[in-house]
């Protein structure tokens, strides 16, 4: 591989962030129009967010199924808001075993409806809820602009769905798994979120309330990092997915759904990666530290020696670690190519360094060098990583924070429009939202929890706003 160097962020973000992906082998374009191909590098830190995430939905007592990838057409088109959602993304299979299909058969863009028709035949009694079901999938849906990983016309994700007795229960799941989220976002991906609910015509098609996480990439845009949904009882009502209640009379139930996607990855490059490459959270890395063996001849079986114990210790401490013995590549290649690829720590190791019984230990981020005595090399790698982890939130939410406004006119959002975060004041009329999309490019993202409401004017029409939401150019 040459190693030309990336375009730089400030001189062509989109161009910067596809380069990445393609150098650093975490994606490629698919011979399937609009579809990636996902190479083993991505695929490496998709299964460790599964991971952490899997483990924080079994403890929130939420088991995996699998539903079918077709669906029905006529399923969609019991709930009408959900089906003209979906419309213009929609693939379709009309022919099948060399025929034309009676019915034709969408390719899973979301599973409400094919899921609700199997929670009908589930649920009887009150006694059968709550159901609380989570699916890792792929789905489909035609997009005509795609950018790998953040929207592709297939992709990864899990979709959460569950059934209650009552909308209290619902709301208090929806707001559940909205935390689970956040907590995922900032403790796990290093990276800072928006908390807050949705506007009506931001609200996912079918659903009562749509709550949302949103994360500000270094290009200052917003980028919709999950989603959950109060389904109230629409599906439930379309499938008759219905309970014998507690007071003996049928019910229907109340749902909530919730996801999160492959856009993630997205989202972790755009927030941390630099000029030289990928820059993943050690929390979610495939590769915690490379040894890299320098030196020639005799001393060199010496200081693999060395390297391999070293690893092995490492590897104990639950730290991911290769050796790299490759007497084909110089060192310098080797240390562009993982920090191209985001390895977390740079450990050298050479013949003087045995000799000062020491080692070198480079962290990605900051790529700064410390000498560490060889006695100290699993608790120091330990707790650069440790660092680099908490360095990372609190670098992005200093970035966040820094390009986050108030805007209190309609000239002055015009004037800060690609500036980042807008708190602005809103009627909540959905023609002035419309509106200033399409004048300045700027969607309302969520009233965020932790933007303090207090009343005012719209900065649009001067008329009544309940508080401000975030206004933001997005993904």
């Amino acid at each position: 591989m040459a190693t030309d160097k990336l375009p730089t962020r400030e001189a062509n973000f989109s161009e910067w962030y596809i380069e990445l992906v393609r150098r650093a082998k975490l994606a490629d374009y698919s011979d399937v129009k609009g579809c990636m191909v996902i190479r083993p590098n991505g695929y490496a830190i998709w299964e460790n967010i599964q991971k952490v995430l899997d483990a924080k939905f079994k403890d929130t007592g939420h088991k995996n199924a699998y539903f079918p990838l077709l669906i029905p057409e006529s399923f969609l088109r019991k709930e009408a808001e959900h089906v003209e959602g979906f419309s213009p993304q929609l693939a379709v299979v009309t022919h099948a075993g060399g025929g034309k299909l009676e019915e034709p058969y969408v390719i899973r863009p979301t599973s409400e409806t094919i899921i609700n028709s199997t929670f009908a035949k589930w649920i009887q009694s009150y006694r059968d809820l709550p159901l609380l079901i989570n699916q890792w999938a792929n789905v489909m849906r035609w997009e005509m602009r795609t950018r790998l990983f953040l929207r592709t016309t297939e992709f990864l994700w899990q979709e959460g769905h569950t059934c209650h007795e009552t909308e209290e229960e619902a709301e208090k799941e929806t707001l559940q798994m909205l935390e689970v989220y956040r907590d995922f976002a900032e403790n796990t991906m290093a990276m800072p979120v928006m908390v807050g609910q949705k506007t009506d015509s931001e609200r996912f098609a079918g659903a009562v309330r749509t709550y949302s996480i949103e994360a500000m990439m270094q290009d200052k845009k917003a980028l919709q990092a999950g989603t959950s949904h109060n389904l109230g009882q629409n599906f439930a009502k379309a499938f008759n997915t219905e309970f014998q209640g507690r007071d003996g009379k049928q019910h229907h139930v109340w749902q909530t759904s919730w996801g999160v996607s492959t856009r993630l990855i997205g989202a972790l490059i755009m927030t941390h990666s630099d000029d030289a490459g990928l820059i993943v959270p050690p929390k979610l890395a495939a590769t915690h530290a490379v040894i890299v063996i320098i030196g020639k001849g005799e001393e060199r079986a010496q200081v693999k020696e060395k390297a391999v114990a070293m690893a092995s210790d490492l590897k104990k401490a639950g730290l991911q670690v290769i050796v790299d013995d490759d007497e084909s590549k110089g060192p310098g290649f080797k240390f562009y190519e993982y920090e191209l690829q985001g390895v977390c720590l740079r450990i050298e190791l050479g013949p003087k360094d045995l000799q000062k019984s020491q080692c070198v230990m480079v962290r990605r981020d900051n790529r700064q060098k410390e000498f560490v005595n060889l006695a100290d090399t699993v608790s120091k790698a330990t707790s650069l990583l440790d660092a680099m982890q908490k360095d990372l939130f609190e670098k992005a939410k200093a970035f966040r924070d820094a390009h986050t406004f108030e805007v209190n006119s309609y000239e002055e959002m015009k004037a800060k429009a690609d500036a980042g975060f807008l708190l602005a004041h809103w009627n909540g009329d959905a023609k002035v939202e419309k509106r200033i999309k399409d004048e300045l490019g700027l969607t309302t993202r969520n009233r965020a929890v932790t933007v303090k409401q207090a009343p005012g004017k719209c900065v649009m029409t001067g008329e009544p706003s309940v508080g401000r939401i975030v206004f933001a150019k997005a993904y």
